[in-house]
């Protein structure tokens, strides 16, 4: 009975003792989140000190935009001194790691809204101005139909084709979406950007806002009498219903309303002109800073990646300078970031060599030489 009742309390004491230390499962949880806590605490570290670097660069690149565009407004010259002549930093800290503890999402943050798509210009169309856009009979009549257009306003036929290469890689149709240009499993849009030279929401909205009287003059010199007219005028008031800038009309263009406007990008009366004013607006802004030689199609393009207010400083910047200042220069950080030639490139000269050689490959492209033929 002594023995028994001897073992019996060592049992208990063993029980409390075992009880007492964590399970297999729970120290290897345990040094997991140890683990965890020493990579975030590097990764915090590493990642805060790129962002004060590169908040500071962005800062700078800025600043000197600011002094440039306030030189070119004084007729000032602009020199090698007015940009920033670095890269901007990257960074080549530690990732960021994954948190074992975490859900495979976060169920307090609402999933990203998808990118509209063709289908969603249309329906809004319908449902806003009850506008369904004519369709085209082919892709070669609308290259035609763009052609003459972009004939008559004066573009050539090599900034038209290049463009149009460098755009949609040479074989695009007129309601091509971005990210949507090559069929694949699982293919998503990634910009609302459409056509023959990828026209956002945004570039819609603003190009009736600005020119949509002439718009309606060039349709009726056409004898368009199906009622499209009278849609058109609808989207043109909408247009206008907020200031003439481009912040402004990016947050029209996310609305129903803006979402109808770019509808009538896919008419065939309507789309040509819409296309070909994009380009023609940049020239004319190039015009109107003094820069009276026609734009090659590379700088037409450079214009239209940057905004024509950067894209005249690269325009007019003489080889020299292209060779040393870095792309970084004209863009936006995030813009920047987003765009892998501008990155990849690193300065102005190599951008442009870059550029031409993309423009050079797809021009001999089935599409693209069809459109030059119609030209």
């Amino acid at each position: 009975m002594l023995l028994r009742s001897a073992l019996s309390g060592v049992a208990v004491v063993v029980a409390c003792l075992v009880a007492m230390q964590p399970s297999q499962a729970q120290r290897v949880a345990v040094g997991t989140a140890s683990s965890y806590e020493a990579k975030l605490a590097a990764y915090s570290k590493a990642r805060a000190a790129y962002e004060a670097e590169a908040s500071s660069y962005w800062t700078a690149i800025a600043d000197k935009r600011r002094i440039r565009f306030a030189k070119r407004r004084n007729n000032e010259l602009v020199g090698l001194n007015d940009y920033v002549l670095t890269q901007p930093p990257v960074y080549a800290g530690p990732p960021r790691p994954i948190d074992p503890s975490a859900p495979d999402h976060d169920p307090t943050k609402p999933p990203r809204a998808p990118i509209p798509v063709v289908a969603d210009f249309l329906q809004a169309a319908a449902e806003h101005y009850r506008f369904v856009p004519q369709r085209p009979e082919s892709e070669l009549a609308f290259k035609r139909a763009y052609a003459a257009t972009a004939k008559a306003a004066g573009l050539t036929r090599d900034q038209v084709v290049r463009i149009y290469a460098f755009e949609t890689g040479g074989n695009g149709t007129y309601d091509v979406q971005s990210g949507l240009t090559h069929p694949r499993p699982n293919a998503r849009a990634i910009s609302t950007a459409i056509g023959y030279n990828q026209l956002l929401t945004t570039n819609s909205v603003s190009l009736l806002a600005g020119h949509g009287d002439q718009f309606v003059q060039a349709l009726r010199h056409r004898n368009i009498a199906d009622g499209r007219i009278d849609h058109l005028r609808r989207m043109i008031a909408f247009s206008r219903t907020v200031p003439n800038q481009w912040s402004e009309q990016d947050k029209l263009a996310k609305t129903r309303g803006g979402m109808g406007i770019h509808a009538a990008a896919l008419d065939r009366d309507f789309g040509p002109l819409l296309q070909v004013q994009k380009l023609l607006t940049s020239i004319k802004f190039a015009q109107t800073k003094g820069h009276t030689a026609p734009l090659t199609a590379a700088e037409l393009e450079m214009m239209n990646l940057t905004g024509d207010g950067n894209g005249i400083d690269l325009v007019t910047m003489p080889q020299t300078l292209r060779e040393r200042v870095p792309t970084a220069n004209f863009f936006q950080r995030g813009g920047y970031e987003r765009n892998g030639i501008a990155r990849r490139t690193g300065t102005v000269a190599a951008l442009y060599t870059e550029m031409n050689g993309i423009m050079d490959r797809m021009s001999q492209q089935p599409g693209a030489k069809e459109l030059a033929s119609v030209f």
